[in-house]
């Protein structure tokens, strides 16, 4: 393999990229018209281009594919049933069996046109799929973005890699332009008209969005595909709102069919799968020391065999990208039907969707609970109260979360099974998990220690209250003794002494509840024996002595 090739002489035939852009879905307001969020894309109003996408399995079984076919057995039972549901369709209520994943797709953009900063001639890229992806009783979205492309060259698939999916420009070019992204991203109409373009280079947009909001803002062509979605920190109106819950660049999948991948050195492999753009002809995206072991770390080789005429196919991943590569030369590689390219617009696919969900709603719970937290008073009893009921519900999301949603292992095929096993080393999402569920149960314990104080205290009032209440039934009752014999006394009298009895009585105990603390401290120190009986008089002339509060005066 020449290391010396330039990217720019590496034609690659056919290329694809798929975006997913995990974002975070604000609870729906108390009034809402709607129950979920998905609800608000099913109106067929003028300004919702989204409608709900019928899955292949819901339609003629003898329209059913064989890459539909062969998507699914690739999953393991409980995936299947995650992805597919179990044969019911999505009409009416969801029921049991449903899915629980709701897509909506907007056809009415054919392609995007990119403007790179070394090169002002603009490529136009094909529109394949752009969708929506709601979860069931998980508040996070994930917009799906899919672009086609044939006969570029290396670099420019680098620099599409490394520039087009970014929210924001995280600084700015001395020319203005913003720093790492495209010139100029513009969604084109079908006959050819722009519906949106990107705005990276409004510098004071960004920082008065920042300095007003505390919350970073996005592109407006982003912003425009998202709508009738509207972001969270903004002042535009909308019933279902977002806000970012990653970093700013969106996780992707890239596929390159090459006529001889063998050419691709080591950098530009290395390049590709981190995603740092292109660089000098023979160099490395980063010193060696930082490489060192990248093969292990982020290559899968099974089926990749350089070294002869038929070199394979490689497959990289570092969590953020999964990048597949193979020779445009083998049918089996370029077939959208049987090949790999159906394999990794579907399978592939699927395979970094499950873990880039996981952790996407992880870290959804994370956020909620530390807004729980944040939103604590202690000194405030509705505001405690308010945090218990937060806690609870994250807890029960928590719950459900982890039985209907969460997989170790998502096939027993060894190509996939080791690509996910790959992204999710990568993304970390088990550390997350476990973090995540030590910090729910820990404050599901102080919720449950503080139930059991609070009955404890309660247990001790009563226990004072029927202590004094036992004293006075007792003397009263002895015998049958009546105090006052009024039995025979006009009905007014007996009212009369009913009612002092109970206030009486009413005072009696309302004073053993306020005195039931210092109360039950006398009452155990009345039954120490340990103690004197000058001791004990002192505890019962405490319990009822005002003490004055540690910082008065």
């Amino acid at each position: 393999m020449d290391l010396e090739i330039s990217a720019a002489d590496q034609p690659v035939k056919h290329f694809r990229q798929i975006l997913m852009w995990p974002l975070q879905l604000m609870p729906l307001l108390e009034g809402s018209p709607f129950e979920n969020h998905y609800q608000l894309l099913e109106q067929p109003t003028a300004d919702n281009p989204w409608r709900e996408l019928a899955d292949e399995f819901c339609g003629d079984p003898e329209q059913f594919h064989e890459r539909h076919y062969s998507e699914f057995v690739t999953f393991l039972p409980h995936v299947q049933r995650f992805l597919y549901g179990e044969g019911a369709s999505h009409e009416g209520k969801a029921r049991y069996g449903d899915s629980p994943i709701r897509i909506f797709r907007r056809q009415d953009m054919a392609q995007v046109r990119m403007t790179f900063k070394e090169n002002n001639q603009p490529i136009s890229f094909d529109i394949v799929h752009l969708d929506l992806y709601f979860f069931y009783d998980i508040d996070v979205v994930i917009l799906v973005v899919e672009i086609a492309a044939d006969d570029l060259d290396l670099r420019q698939v680098q620099e599409t890699l490394y520039r087009f999916g970014r929210a924001y420009p995280p600084y700015w070019d001395e020319d203005g332009s913003g720093g790492h992204c495209l010139t100029r991203a513009e969604w084109m109409a079908p006959d050819g008209r722009v519906l949106a373009h990107s705005d990276y280079e409004k510098r004071s947009k960004y920082l008065s969005f920042v300095g007003r909001f505390r919350s970073p803002c996005i592109s407006s062509h982003w912003e425009f595909l998202l709508r009738p979605l509207v972001l969270h920190h903004s002042d535009e109106d909308g019933l279902v709102r977002y806000r970012q819950i990653e970093y700013h660049r969106m996780p992707l999948l890239a596929y390159l069919a090459m006529d001889d991948p063998r050419t691709v050195s080591r950098g530009d492999f290395a390049r590709l799968v981190l995603v740092s753009g292109a660089g000098k002809k023979g160099s490395l995206p980063f010193s060696d020391q930082h490489l060192e072991g990248f093969e292990a770390r982020h290559c899968y080789d099974r089926y990749w065999h350089p070294q002869t005429d038929q070199p394979g196919t490689r497959l990289l991943s570092c969590g953020h990208a999964c990048i597949m590569v193979g020779s445009a030369q083998e049918p089996y590689f370029t077939g959208l039907e049987n090949g790999l390219l159906g394999q990794f617009r579907h399978q592939f696919f699927l395979l970094a969707l499950i873990p880039h969900f996981h952790k996407a709603a992880l870290l959804m719970l994370s956020d909620r609970l530390v807004t729980a937290l944040n939103r604590l008073e202690i000194g405030n009893a509705e505001s405690v109260k308010n945090f218990k009921r937060a806690i609870r519900e994250i807890l029960e999301v928590f719950l459900r979360f982890t039985h209907r949603y969460w997989f170790y292992e998502v096939s027993d095929q060894a190509q996939a099974r080791a690509l996910f096993a790959i992204t999710r080393e990568h993304l970390g999402t088990e550390r997350l998990y476990t973090e995540l569920r030590e910090e729910i149960q820990d404050m599901s314990q102080y919720l449950d220690s503080d139930s059991l104080r609070r009955q404890a205290n309660t247990v001790v009032r009563l226990t004072v209250v029927t202590t004094a209440g036992l004293i006075a039934t007792v003397s009263t009752g002895f015998l049958g003794i009546n105090l006052i014999a009024a039995a025979e006394d006009p009905l007014v009298n007996r009212i009369v002494f009913f009612m002092v009895v109970l206030i009486l009585s009413a005072l009696l105990t309302g004073v053993a509840i306020v005195k039931s603390k210092r109360l039950s401290d006398f009452l155990e120190a009345l039954s120490d024996e340990r103690l004197s009986q000058r001791d004990k008089l002192s505890a019962l002339v405490g319990a009822w002595r005002n003490k004055r509060p540690p910082n008065s005066g």
